[in-house]
């Protein structure tokens, strides 16, 4: 179980990071410096592991056995107000995280695709790569502060509705884990996730393993 842990923290760490990056390489496109300026546009997962999300939460689902993996990085930050049109270019810097865990779950599966025969242990590692971003990007999309979804769904709101909306961050982690408990994440989220992977698997001829 520890080696499994130990091969399965590079992927967790690679995708939440370039998850994170993502949203401040778009925020820079759109003229908000603040994640460089805080040096944040960088790769080095030391500059972005928060302790408990990117390392004690994944090691803990990994030892007791859990169905599946989940970790976060700490956010990059991002000023809307210094963004040139901050309600429309919230919507791409939201998005930007999502996307990037598709590309990176599509290129993965293109890659698997066309590796035939290869060593198990590529097909197993790019086979938890592909399923981790795929479950990362849509847990993602769903418009619960501070999920990246929560930043779309303001950005095509009115004022007051978003504003209403974005308040709700203050309790969005509660309302996060309560929703787990209560198996939303499982009776909603899975389905979607096994959907992704059947047209990503048709599309690029990938055979995940596990």
């Amino acid at each position: 179980m520890i080696a499994q842990t130990l091969f399965w923290l590079p992927i967790l760490l690679v995708s939440v990071v370039l998850h994170e990056v993502s949203h401040g390489w778009v925020a820079l496109w759109f003229g908000d410096t603040t994640a460089r300026d805080a040096g944040r546009l960088t790769l080095n997962p030391l500059r972005h592991i928060d302790p408990f999300g990117s390392v004690v939460l994944p090691l803990l689902l990994a030892v007791s056995g859990a169905p599946f993996l989940f970790a976060w990085a700490k956010p990059v930050p991002v000023n809307p107000f210094r963004l040139s049109r901050p309600k429309r270019d919230m919507i791409f810097v939201g998005a930007a995280g999502v996307t990037m865990n598709f590309i990176l779950a599509f290129a993965a599966a293109v890659i698997l695709g066309g590796l035939r025969p290869v060593s198990p242990v590529w097909v197993h590692g790019l086979s938890i790569f592909i399923v981790f971003n795929i479950v990362l990007g849509v847990f993602n999309l769903f418009p619960i502060p501070p999920l990246d979804g929560s930043r779309v769904l303001a950005g095509l709101l009115p004022v007051r509705p978003a504003a209403a909306l974005l308040r709700l961050e203050r309790y969005g982690m509660w309302i996060l884990f309560g929703l787990i408990f209560l198996g939303f994440f499982r009776a909603v989220m899975l389905p979607i996730v096994e959907l992704f992977l059947s047209v990503l698997v048709r599309l690029t001829g990938a055979e995940l393993a596990f």
